[in-house]
Parts: C-alpha cells; sequence; structure tokens
C-alpha cells in the first residue's frame, strides 16, 4: 500500500463487490452502489485514491470472533450440502436472517478485509480519511452471525486501529442499534460507542436503551440515543449536533470510524424512516470539522437505489465536490432511479412521534454521562 498522503482511500475490488452481492437480502445491491459513484466519476476525482482491498487472514478473523466460530466457517467453507451441521449452525447463529453462505469462510475474509485494509492505512497514517461502503456489519457477534451480518468487520478494524490510537469514537448512523459493537467494547475506556438509532416495541434488535451505557471500566463509554418513528431532519440534527458536540469535546477521541447505515431513509422498507441524504450530510460535515483520522463505513440500506444515492453524495462531500442532481444516464442500474431519476429525496408527510420534551429528556440525560467520561 503506498503512501496516499493528503488524499481519501477508497476501498474497492471485484471481488469485494461480488462477495457482498450474494448477501441473500442484498443481492446486486454492491454493484448498484459501485455504479452510481463511478457513473458520478467519483474515482477519477484528484483527491481521491482507489485502494485494493486486501483479504483478512485467519488470525486477523479472531482479533474478534472465537476460534471455534471461524473453525465452522472453514468446515463448510467448500460443502453444497449443509444438513448435517443442523444443529452446529443454530449454535453459531446462522439460519432465519443468516442462512449459511457457500464459501462462507471466503466471504469473511473478504468482507472483513476491506475494513481491515482502510484501518491498516489509517494506522500507518498513509491516509487520514478512508471509506469502506462494503463494510458496516455492525450486528455479527464475536461467536454467531445476527442481522444480516456473518461477520464483524467493524470490530476487527477497530482493533486494529486500537494499535496505534489510544481513544477511538465509533459513531453508529444505522436505524438499527450497533449491537455487535457496542458488546465487544462495553467494558473498555478507549473506545466509546455512540448509536442513533430508532427504539420501538418489536424492532429489532430492541437493544440500546438510554440507560444502556456500559459496564465495569466502560461504564458510560456506550451512549445511546434512541429515537421514536417518523423522526425528522431537524429533530435529528438537533439530538446530533447537541452530542455528538459533547462526546467529542468530553471524550476528546484520536481517531473516528463512522457507521452511515442507509435504512434511516425515507423509503427504506425495514427502517421505515423520513429522513433525507441531506440529514446524514450535515452529519458527516460535523464529523470531517473534527479534522481526526476518519474510517466511513456503509451498513445497513434495503431501498437500494437510495442508498446508492447516500453513499454517493456522502463521498461528494468527504472529497468536497458538488454532484449534479441529475443521476448520470450513463449509470447501468439507471431505471433503478424511479420516478424522479434524481440524486436527492423529499421527506414525506410521515408524523414525528419524538415530541420536543422527549428529545430535551434524551439531551440531558446524555449530558449527565459525559461528566463520567475523560
Amino acid at each position: 500500500m503506498s503512501i496516499i498522503e493528503g488524499k481519501v482511500a477508497y476501498i474497492f475490488s471485484g471481488e469485494l463487490v461480488r462477495q457482498c452481492n450474494r448477501l441473500p437480502t442484498m443481492k446486486n445491491r454492491a454493484s448498484i452502489v459501485q455504479d452510481l459513484i463511478t457513473s458520478y466519476k467519483l474515482l477519477y476525482n484528484d483527491n481521491m485514491a482507489v485502494v485494493l482491498s486486501e483479504k483478512a487472514t485467519e488470525e486477523e478473523l479472531k482479533l474478534f470472533h472465537s476460534t471455534s466460530f471461524v473453525e465452522f466457517m472453514k468446515k463448510i467453507n467448500d460443502l453444497e450440502d449443509f444438513e448435517d451441521f443442523d444443529e452446529e449452525q443454530v449454535e453459531f447463529g446462522l439460519g432465519y436472517d443468516c442462512p449459511i453462505l457457500e464459501n462462507m469462510f471466503d466471504f469473511a475474509r473478504v468482507v472483513a478485509g476491506g475494513s481491515l485494509t482502510a484501518a491498516k492505512l489509517l494506522a500507518a497514517k498513509k491516509c487520514r480519511t478512508a471509506i469502506n461502503w462494503f463494510g458496516g456489519w455492525h450486528h455479527a457477534q464475536r461467536d454467531s452471525a445476527e442481522g444480516f451480518c456473518y461477520v464483524n468487520d467493524i470490530v476487527i478494524a477497530i482493533q486494529k486501529l486500537s494499535e496505534v490510537f489510544d481513544k477511538i469514537l465509533y459513531v453508529d448512523l444505522d436505524v438499527h442499534h450497533g449491537n455487535g459493537v457496542q458488546n465487544a467494547f462495553e467494558m473498555s475506556k478507549k473506545i466509546l460507542t455512540l448509536s442513533f438509532h430508532k427504539l420501538i416495541p418489536g424492532f429489532y434488535p430492541g437493544t440500546g436503551n438510554l440507560d444502556d451505557i456500559g459496564s465495569n471500566k466502560g461504564k458510560y463509554y456506550s451512549i445511546n440515543v434512541p429515537y421514536l418513528s417518523g423522526i425528522s431532519h431537524n429533530t435529528y440534527l438537533i439530538l446530533f449536533d447537541e452530542i455528538f458536540a459533547k462526546i467529542v469535546k468530553k471524550f476528546k477521541p484520536q481517531c473516528l470510524v463512522i457507521q452511515c447505515g442507509a435504512d434511516t431513509l425515507r423509503g427504506d422498507p425495514i427502517g421505515e424512516g423520513n429522513l433525507t441524504l441531506k440529514t446524514m450530510g450535515e452529519c458527516v460535515k460535523k464529523i470531517m470539522d473534527c479534522k481526526l483520522p476518519t474510517l466511513y463505513l456503509g451498513g445497513g440500506g434495503y431501498n437500494f437505489p437510495n442508498t446508492a444515492r447516500l453513499w454517493a453524495y456522502l463521498t461528494s462531500l468527504i472529497l468536497k465536490c458538488d454532484l449534479d442532481d441529475d443521476i448520470p444516464d450513463s449509470c447501468d442500474y439507471f431505471t433503478q432511479f424511479v420516478p424522479t431519476y434524481e440524486l436527492h429525496i423529499d421527506p414525506s408527510l410521515q408524523k414525528d412521534e419524538n415530541k420536543n420534551n422527549y428529545v430535551e429528556h434524551v439531551i440531558k440525560t446524555v449530558e449527565s454521562y459525559c461528566e463520567f467520561i475523560c
């Protein structure tokens, strides 16, 4: 990996895209995302350096995942029939939302390798900003898959970064609580996890309450910002602006890892959110203002055209360039961007259930936790 000082490192490989395209709930999403970014010519920007993603080794997977889980993935990697492993697959979280994948060990190495490649660049100070939209799988646990996530590339990347940076702030903007990452670091003072997510009865994963703040030495270093249905642009930014600034001021991180899940957006069939590209963009602008080494990752996003819209837009903000609102007609997936064929989306008339007193309560509670952060 050559020195790309002053440029944004964009992690990419054809294999990384192909492996992500195999996910049962996200067939071909990676190609739609990459095609839009390519169509906007963002990879040719003078401030961009495309870096070939490298596969993680078995030992690197074990920076987080248990030996038994990694060994199981290896054992079934070259098989086509998994009937003999019914009991074991349940033990490792493989089934309903994470059916066994063919060549699963290869998949895990490639997907974890994308974020690990970025982390190595940041740790070696070869860049200050890295992007891997094909990462961000925040639900996988140490010894099991969970929530469409077969490997937790985020935790593995943070473990690598922690070899160089003493204090790392992880910010999760996905509509779902980043439970896998929080669980990994809930007893650590070196990594503070900050998750903004929807929390209503029956909404997965059901964790991330306001009073869920970590444990032992890591108490107060897991910060959760739960919101109710229909959160609007203005409400979201009130929460983000107030809380993110206070956390940064108190914790004084040396490095940032940002999960930019797109399932917060209007039109997402699972998140059922009402945010726009500009909402998430305003958050990223505040993050950029910190001027710290930063890793940007993807995550959820089940309206694939809107997911591509968001990550292309965020890429342009990170590169400090403008995009035409008209989707380029050179885009292979142009017909996916119906009905407007435009980059930006508008919010719906969905009611914002987050009343002023609730928002104020969340902010004041988090402020009280900040008193214990150092």
